[in-house]
């Protein structure tokens, strides 16, 4: 396989009084064509924001970002988010309401002729099994059906790579965890890569090829989930996977 994304020692900042404030250093990782990878960590560890970098909302302070061995992101360079070739699924879905189904899915897809926005649209409604919604709108369907309309959206202008920015966070246990088994197999039908950014470690050992365990704007490590499960390169991260499918089992607990 072949490396599709690399984050090769970038430092994220956000400039605050005068200064930097580092949100993350020294990072790096690699995802190959066709792997789906996750960041996985507590609020406030950085992972949304190297989400933002990859996408080219937040500049790069030291090292580059590659994609298809093109350089995106570095100090002196910052190609533009929408020649980047990136999809982007966000947290709120962000479906527009006026539109139906369809005009949602057709929505990224305006520059191409309306014979190949007609077929590719019907490709996409077939391909998450919600045909029969195209003429309808956001608010009359379930918030797991437009998390999938938000999905064929991103997918229909066939983009390099897909973010997900906590995609499954607005819906309840069960339609999640029944969600990220589906977005999976979406993703490798259409053997597109991603990139998805959660604090749930069940989403990510569902959903993920790779896994990187982030804290304090650091990756612990980027591994397969079977490594991080039964060879933990630290006791951060031992003490991390324990902890968090503890607070997962609790969680399930109660909802029953």
């Amino acid at each position: 396989m072949n490396q599709l994304l690399v984050l090769d020692k970038i430092k994220l900042a956000y400039p605050q009084q005068n200064q930097l404030k580092v949100i993350v250093e020294n990072f790096s990782l690699s995802l190959e064509d066709g792997e789906i990878g996750c960041l996985l960590g507590p609020s406030g560890c950085g992972k949304t924001t190297v989400l933002r970098a990859i996408a080219g909302f937040e500049p790069v302070y030291a090292g580059e970002i590659r994609l298809a061995n093109i350089i995106l992101s570095r100090p002196e360079k910052m190609v533009e988010p929408e020649n980047r070739h990136i999809g982007m699924m966000f947290q709120d879905y962000a479906l527009f309401p006026h539109l139906t189904i369809e005009q949602n899915i057709a929505f990224g897809l305006h520059k191409k002729g309306k014979s190949y926005i007609k077929e590719r649209t019907a490709q996409m409604l077939e391909l998450i099994d919600l045909a029969d919604t195209r003429k309808r709108y956001p608010h009359e369907l379930s918030g797991g059906q437009q998390q999938r309309i938000a999905l064929a959206r991103a997918i229909a202008p066939t983009p390099k790579i897909l973010l997900l920015d906590e995609p499954f966070s607005n819906l309840d246990t069960d339609t999640r965890e029944k969600l990220a088994f589906e977005v999976r197999e979406i993703l490798k039908e259409n053997k597109l890569s991603a990139i998805l950014v959660t604090h749930n470690q069940a989403e990510a050992f569902a959903i993920a090829d790779k896994i990187g365990i982030m804290s304090h704007g650091k990756l612990l490590q980027w591994s397969t989930p079977n490594e991080l499960k039964n060879n933990p390169n630290s006791q951060e991260v031992s003490d991390f996977i324990r902890r968090d499918s503890l607070s997962a089992l609790r969680e399930q607990a109660f909802l029953r």
